[in-house]
């Protein structure tokens, strides 16, 4: 099991790392286009591309600065040590399905079963923290028994 919580945190680190390549790109290209917007426009247009311009670029930084809080809250936990209770890092066996409590990156494949990788601050998440195997959260009235905890 302490393969598959490595498997599960490494695929975390690469979706993060991907978004934050992602926006870097939208970023840079929307500076790009407003440096070259600049040069050639006129008038009131001029300044309402500007204006557009400057919220695609504050809207990517915004996502940019989400997207590496992601990467340092799995900064933040070892997917090589083990617990009985629920924490941040944790691989839990449902009776309803498998999740990852890292970040909110949704559905990733691993030895071809879906497991679901929550923030510790989603619904399910946080119903889950600090469980143990035996016990069990309801969530949009489904019942989920906690089989094991890795």
């Amino acid at each position: 099991m302490q393969e598959i919580k490595k498997v599960l945190y490494e695929e975390c680190v690469r979706y993060a790392d991907e978004r934050i390549s992602s926006i870097e790109n939208a970023l840079q290209a929307s500076h790009e286009a407003s440096v070259n917007d600049t040069k050639s426009s006129a008038g009131d247009k001029y300044e309402t591309t500007r204006e557009m311009m400057q919220q695609e670029i504050s809207r990517n930084a915004q996502q940019l600065m989400e997207a590496k809080k992601l990467r340092m809250t799995l900064d933040r936990f070892n997917p090589e040590t083990a617990s009985d209770a629920i924490k941040q890092g944790s691989f839990v066996v449902t009776s309803g399905a498998d999740f990852y409590i890292s970040i909110s990156a949704g559905q990733l494949m691993v030895g071809g079963k879906p497991v679901y990788a929550v923030s510790a601050n989603s619904p399910i998440g946080r119903l889950m923290l600090g469980k143990k195997s035996g016990d069990s959260v309801e969530l949009n009235n489904k019942t989920f028994v906690i089989r094991e905890v890795h």
